[in-house]
C-alpha cells in the first residue's frame, strides 16, 4: 500500500470518531487514524497490550524502545495515558467500555462478516485481541484496500476465509469508497475522489446498494 493510500484512508477513518470516544486501532493500517484527528477533538485511543491515552506515530530518530502498541509499532504516550496489564485491558474491552474498533480485514462480506485473522495453509501469529474488540466495541470500523495485492476483491457475498466474527462489521472504509452494513445491505456511502461508480462495483463482488445521489 503507498503512503498516499494509507493516509487517506486514515484520515477519513478519523472524520468517525467522535469528541470523547474511547477507541481501539488494530495493527497496521488502522494506527493511522491517530495521526489525523481534528484539533480540539479529544480521542482516547487504547491499545490491548494495555495502554490508554495512545498519542500519534512518534518522530523518526525518537523512538522509545519500551513504548509500542499491540502490533509491536512504536507509539507515544499523552498527558494522562495509564498502562496496565492484559487482564485489565481485557475487561475494558469485554466490558463494553471500548466505543469503537478499527481493524483491517482479509475479506468482509455483505451480511457483515468479517474475516481478518488467518489463511488456510499460512503460518499466522493468531487471532489476537480481534475476537474479543468485535464483540465488545460498540462499533466497528474495517480499514482496509479494496482489493488484494491479486487485484481480487475483498468485499464479497460470503466470506470464504475462517471468520473472526459473524454480522458484526458497521463501516467499511477503503481507498475507493466509504460503504455501511445495513440489515437491507451494503450501502454505497461515499466514492473515493478520483474513482467512479463503475470501478468501485466491478472492485466489490459484493451487491452494493447506490442512493441516487452517486449514480
Amino acid at each position: 500500500m503507498t503512503n498516499d493510500k494509507r493516509t487517506q484512508i486514515g484520515k477519513r477513518v478519523a472524520q468517525e470518531l467522535q469528541d470523547g470516544d474511547y477507541v481501539n486501532l488494530g495493527i497496521g493500517l488502522p494506527t493511522e487514524a491517530a495521526n489525523h484527528i481534528p484539533e480540539g477533538r479529544k480521542v482516547v485511543f487504547q491499545s490491548e497490550n494495555g495502554i490508554m491515552g495512545v498519542g500519534p506515530a512518534p518522530v523518526e530518530g525518537q523512538e522509545d524502545k519500551d513504548m509500542i502498541n499491540a502490533g509491536g509499532g512504536y507509539i507515544t504516550a499523552l498527558p494522562g495515558a495509564s498502562f496496565f496489564d492484559s487482564a485489565t485491558s481485557f475487561a475494558i474491552i469485554r466490558g463494553k467500555h471500548i466505543d469503537v474498533t478499527v481493524l483491517g480485514a482479509l475479506q468482509v462480506d455483505q451480511e457483515g462478516n468479517l474475516a481478518n485473522w488467518m489463511i488456510p495453509g499460512k503460518l499466522i501469529p493468531g487471532m489476537g485481541g480481534a475476537m474479543d474488540l468485535v464483540t465488545g466495541a460498540k462499533k466497528v470500523i474495517v480499514a482496509m484496500e479494496h482489493c488484494d495485492k491479486h487485484g481480487n476483491p475483498k468485499i464479497l457475498k460470503h466470506c470464504s476465509l475462517p471468520l473472526t466474527a459473524p454480522h458484526c462489521v458497521n463501516l467499511i472504509i477503503t481507498d475507493m469508497a466509504v460503504i455501511e452494513v445495513t440489515p437491507q445491505g451494503l450501502l454505497l456511502k461515499e466514492i473515493t475522489e478520483g474513482y467512479t461508480l463503475q470501478e468501485v462495483l466491478t472492485a466489490t463482488e459484493a451487491e452494493l446498494i447506490v442512493p441516487d445521489k452517486l449514480k
